[in-house]
């Protein structure tokens, strides 16, 4: 193990986030988000928005879930990563920021959530940086 604090990990009862157990847990959940929601919006949705361009950004937001989910799982057996205190949780974070403000702005008739557009991009950039 590197002597770098974000790498070093610390033992005792309670580890602090991340830890590998935990980063698996919230990979599977995120990507079964998406796949749950990615069947949400080629079945339920298609009756309910007409706008091929709100069904095409719910698809989006879908596939990075799954993506983003497997991407945890995978970092949650590397020997490194998955005590790293950034990656995994800019990752998982990312994820649901960037997926759920998209299915949130889908839904949004009533323009409540208007405020999300300008979250979403903080989202996929901490995507990126993870």
């Amino acid at each position: 193990m590197s002597s770098t604090p974000l790498l070093r990990p610390r033992a005792g009862l309670f580890s602090p986030f991340p830890n590998a157990n935990l980063l698996w847990k919230a990979g599977a959940l995120i990507a079964a988000l998406g796949i749950i929601n990615g069947a949400f919006g080629a079945h339920a949705l298609k009756r309910r928005i007409p706008d091929p361009a709100k069904l095409q950004a719910w698809g989006t937001a879908s596939h990075y879930a799954i993506f983003n989910g497997v991407a945890l799982l995978a970092i949650s057996m590397h020997p490194r990563f998955s005590v790293h205190r950034f990656a995994g949780p800019a990752i998982g974070i990312g994820a649901l920021v960037f997926s759920g403000s998209i299915w949130a702005l889908t839904l949004d008739h009533g323009r409540r959530f208007k405020w999300l557009g300008p979250v979403t991009p903080l989202g996929g950039s901490l995507m990126i940086f993870g």
